[in-house]
């Protein structure tokens, strides 16, 4: 009967054509061009369809280990006793892996952990049980020190490096793109790491000593394909510098790491993560190695928090860390939502690991392997950042290598050209920011933070000149035995100095929100000085019906720049709306309604021999209005509009940010004013 079935209903329901389908859509869109409207592209001009048909032959991705992925918290409390404490609540809470953020690595972002000597490390890990656990580093430009620290601290604890889980994080092009030097030239650089792998090798080291980390790239603005470009080129790197110094490919590879980025786009985050398995796999081929599964760890994105409404984050981090999860990361950090301002505390901490475990027990994402394979629209995409970051990474390659791209500038100024047309969306909110471009909440309460974000980190001293190594050590040796004998971060860095540093333009930091948080700056500058906000007085006309759209939009618009809209259901005649204007209190008003009443017959205006918005405007401003604004574009004349006393028309597409400046400078509001 069931095949019966089956035929018949095969019969009465034939499967419908993409055709079809295009067919209903050309209706409903009447004329309209579908390229235009129904279809979106990356930044890296990759189109997104509305549908995509099934895959057919997909090759599923892969974690290094199957099953759960780990739940990974960040140490990063400069004081290394609460620094514990937190690290002791986190894994009893179920967290499976730490990660420890040294003080002045660039993912610290003003904070992490004060490690002096092997004693603060100890203090740091004291009762977390190294052999239960996973651990990743995170020192930026001090890793070899730090990684010498963690060495002499398992020797300490009597832990074989055989039974340790480790990631020693070791990146000194993602440190010097972070940072914009690298203590010495990439020849002795690359001797240092090879040197550093043969220690680990001989004494049994069974984690990764080095990371191809995104962070940096990602933080600057780069696309998606442009992070794993750098990444591959990094990979690459690494391995050149371990061949060259006596290690196979095959052990080198076994030795290196990779970090990606996980953001809230779910669809470039899923395609990213399975692509760079793909990418890399390649490149295992062209070595002639067998491609065996990556370690591959994800973080949520330093870009997208926003110190404003910091409770969306929470979302953010939610649907990044779904994304990473479920393309196969094997780790996975998700950045508390107070990050953004200042150093979290236990609770904020809590949130983030519970949205993992959220996912993992509640929801059971790791129970399914590679649950985006054979999906349309997550194999399009990942194909198409194949192919993207391919031809990127190669470009990379003809310049010479990430090294020599870095050095003349020219990596630096493709993620550049990225990152103007990524400002110029947020800024014409063609990519919102809830919570801070869209749907402000201009009278938010503060969020509780351990300590708040500091001023820049003062310079290091000066470190001290290291002993030579002995016949029989290794120059990483010697480090380890110095930490061991209780030599200072500083002293053991001392060793890093070497002939012919590389200098070169470093990559930003930027979040997206932040020239959204420089105006919402202004106004708590303003309030905190005078007792008040600056405010907007909506000027609605006509019905409700005609003005509630725009009105709506324009409120939106001034409370994202700060201002607070004082807000009515229009008025009967001018006289009232000025009066209310004057009584607001108001130095600016914006006029809100539909084209018909602006520029319409005369009945949809506020009176009937009150037809223009240009007539409106000069009221406001003999009324005492001094900034006036018009919600919508014009469609008359700007020039008329503009004699009658309208300064400036906002819409969707225009640029807040810029606008709200000029509003600011306007009226004296500076930031000199903010303390």
């Amino acid at each position: 009967m069931a095949a019966v079935d089956d035929v018949t209903l095969a019969a009465d329901f034939p499967e419908a054509t993409r055709e079809q389908w295009l067919g209903l859509v050309e209706g409903v869109l009447k004329g309209v061009d579908f390229e235009r409207k129904l279809v979106s592209r990356s930044h890296d001009g990759i189109a997104i369809q509305p549908l995509y048909p099934k895959a057919e032959g997909s090759t599923p991705v892969a974690r290094e280990q199957a099953g759960r992925w780990l739940v990974s918290q960040r140490i990063d409390h400069p004081d290394p006793a609460k620094a514990a404490e937190l690290a002791l609540l986190d894994l009893k809470g179920g967290a499976d892996a730490l990660t420890l953020v040294a003080q002045r690595a660039p993912a610290a972002h003003g904070f992490g952990l004060r490690i002096d000597s092997l004693d603060d490390l100890d203090r740091a890990l004291s009762g977390v049980m190294l052999d239960l656990i996973h651990l990743r580093v995170d020192a930026g430009g001090h890793g070899r020190p730090m990684a010498a620290l963690i060495l002499a601290l398992a020797e300490r604890r009597g832990h074989r490096l055989s039974d340790l889980s480790l990631d020693l994080g070791l990146d000194p092009v993602g440190a010097m793109a972070a940072q914009g030097k690298m203590s010495a030239s990439w020849d002795a650089m690359a001797q240092r790491m090879g040197d550093t792998l043969a220690h680990l090798n001989a004494q049994g080291f069974a984690g990764r000593a080095f990371l191809a980390d995104g962070r940096v790239y990602h933080e600057a603005g780069a696309s998606e394909a442009q992070e794993l470009a750098a990444v591959l080129a990094t990979g690459i790197a690494t391995l050149r510098a371990l061949e060259a110094h006596g290690h196979s490919l095959d052990a080198a590879r076994r030795a290196l790491s990779f970090l990606l980025v996980a953001d809230a786009d779910e669809f470039l985050t899923v395609a990213k993560l399975r692509a760079l398995r793909r990418l890399w796999a390649r490149v295992e081929q062209a070595c002639g190695l067998e491609p065996r599964p990556i370690r591959l760890h994800a973080e949520t994105a330093w870009r997208m928090t926003t110190r404003r409404d910091p409770w969306v984050n929470v979302l953010r981090a939610t649907v990044a860390a779904f994304s990473a999860g479920i393309s196969g990361a094997d780790a996975v950090t998700v950045l508390p939502f107070t990050a953004a301002l200042g150093l979290p505390d236990a609770f904020a901490r809590r949130i983030a690991r519970n949205t993992q475990l959220i996912l993992l027990d509640e929801s059971n994402l790791a129970r399914v392997a590679d649950p985006a394979g054979g999906a349309g629209g997550f194999e399009a995409l990942t194909d198409a950042l194949c192919d993207k970051a391919w031809g990127l990474f190669q470009e990379i390659e003809r310049e010479g290598g990430i090294l020599e791209s870095l050095k003349a500038d020219r990596l630096q100024s493709r993620i550049a050209a990225v990152r103007a047309q990524r400002e110029k969306a947020v800024a014409t909110r063609r990519e919102p920011i809830t919570g801070t471009s869209e749907f402000p909440n201009i009278n938010e309460a503060d969020v509780a933070v351990l300590l708040p974000m500091p001023a820049a980190d003062a310079s290091p001293a000066p470190a001290a000149p290291a002993p030579s190594p002995t016949a029989t050590e290794t120059a990483f040796g010697v480090l380890v035995r110095m930490a061991g004998q209780g030599a200072t971060l500083q002293q053991l860095a001392g060793t890093a100095a070497g002939p012919s540093p590389v200098a070169i333009a470093p990559l930003p930091s930027i979040r997206t929100a932040e020239p959204f948080e420089r105006l919402r700056d202004l106004s708590d500058a303003y309030l905190a000085k005078t007792g008040k906000r600056q405010k907007v007085f909506l000027a609605n006309l006509g019905p409700i019906a005609a003005f509630t759209a725009r009105a709506t939009f324009a409120k939106n618009f001034f409370e994202a720049g700060g201002i607070e809209a004082v807000t009515n259901n229009g008025f009967p005649s001018l006289h009232a709306l000025t009066d209310a204007f004057s009584a607001s209190g108001a130095q600016i008003a914006c006029i809100c309604s539909s084209d018909e009443v602006y520029f319409g017959p005369a009945e949809a205006a506020v009176t009937p021999n009150e037809t223009t918005v240009e007539e409106v405007a000069r009221w406001i401003e003999r009324a005492g209005g001094s900034l006036v604004y018009m919600a919508g574009r014009p469609i008359m004349s700007e020039d008329a509009l503009r004699s009658a006393g309208i300064r400036e028309f906002i819409y969707i597409g225009c640029d807040l940010p810029a606008i709200m400046g000029s509003i600011y400078s306007a009226l004296d509001v500076r930031s000199s004013d903010i303390e």
